[in-house]
């Protein structure tokens, strides 16, 4: 079972949770992402390309899935205007056993920084900037691809 969902809505994480557990997977790992206050944050404003980035985050879920024999997956992010605390997006990976279900998780987290169609808006004290890719990101993404890498 694969879920994917882009919305503006806080995310629940009790039923994203549920959902995953309902696999009957031996271990479920998962990652929360918050909202930062970095340097006077006061506002994270996230667009998106509907249709293009669900499809990029079940693209994800697809490759997880097949890659480490995931039973489930849920994949939740946020969009429109946050403020620091606020979780702004939810990954779930539920497999038979914890290396596959921790495995996939983090592969989903680091894929998905770099791979889904999201910008990003950052508002201090009245001010709006947009914020560029990080390069760490990429190196955490692009480790996936190395030979010998996890599963």
């Amino acid at each position: 079972m694969i879920r994917v969902s882009v919305q503006a809505e806080p995310i629940d994480l009790a039923a994203e949770l549920a959902r995953v557990e309902a696999s009957g997977a031996g271990g479920v790992a998962t990652f929360s992402g918050y909202v930062r206050a970095d340097d006077g944050v006061g506002v994270l404003e996230l667009e998106h390309y509907p249709g293009v980035t669900e499809a990029a985050l079940h693209a994800l879920a697809e490759a997880a899935t097949g890659r480490w024999s995931l039973l489930a997956a849920s994949v939740v992010h946020r969009v429109g205007p946050m403020r620091p605390g606020e979780r702004i997006v939810l990954v779930a990976a539920a497999a038979a056993h914890r290396a596959a279900a921790l495995e996939a998780c983090a592969f989903l987290i680091d894929r998905l920084k770099t791979d889904a169609p999201f910008w990003k808006r950052e508002v201090r004290g009245g001010e709006a900037r947009w914020v560029e890719a990080r390069e760490g990101d990429e190196a955490a993404a692009k480790a996936w691809l190395r030979p010998g890498r996890c599963a």
